[in-house]
């Protein structure tokens, strides 16, 4: 990837494995609800790169990672603000959040849920997806997003 500090990458440019399941947040009925809630706010805000980590045969850190992409500092927060909003909206007030004020890497924990949205640079350096490489990987997309060839 050529050096776009100026400029916000296209969400094309977003590191997601393009061979992973395309998936509606519908699609995600056979999981913990809130990944629904947490899916629908992340796109409602223009979440770019948005994949769920299923994480229960790997570790017992948490049940799942949710990870997406900011396009700036603003949109990260926005992001997790919304994530934190419609979270207690539907009843789950997170346990903790996480760097809100840098806007790089914001987490929300709810404990078997954590939510990850990070600035673009934040997300290619942390990695998190070749880290826990061995867990399960679901790419949120939107209608839209589907309908594209």
């Amino acid at each position: 990837m050529t050096d776009t500090a100026s400029t916000t990458p296209p969400a094309d440019d977003i590191p997601v494995d393009r061979t992973m399941p395309r998936v509606l947040p519908g699609g995600l009925g056979d999981y913990d609800p809130r990944l629904r809630i947490i899916a629908d706010a992340l796109l409602g805000k223009k979440g770019l790169g948005i994949v769920v980590m299923g994480l229960r045969a790997v570790t017992d850190v948490a049940d799942f990672f949710v990870l997406c992409t900011g396009a700036s500092d603003q949109h990260v927060r926005s992001l997790a603000q919304e994530v934190v909003d419609r979270l207690r909206e539907s009843g789950d007030r997170p346990w903790h959040v996480e760097g809100m004020q840098q806007g790089r890497w914001v987490l929300v924990d709810s404990v078997d849920i954590v939510v990850h949205v990070f600035s673009i640079d934040a997300r290619e350096h942390y990695a998190l997806e070749r880290l826990w490489g061995d867990a399960e990987l679901l790419a949120i997309v939107d209608d839209d997003e589907l309908a594209t060839p």
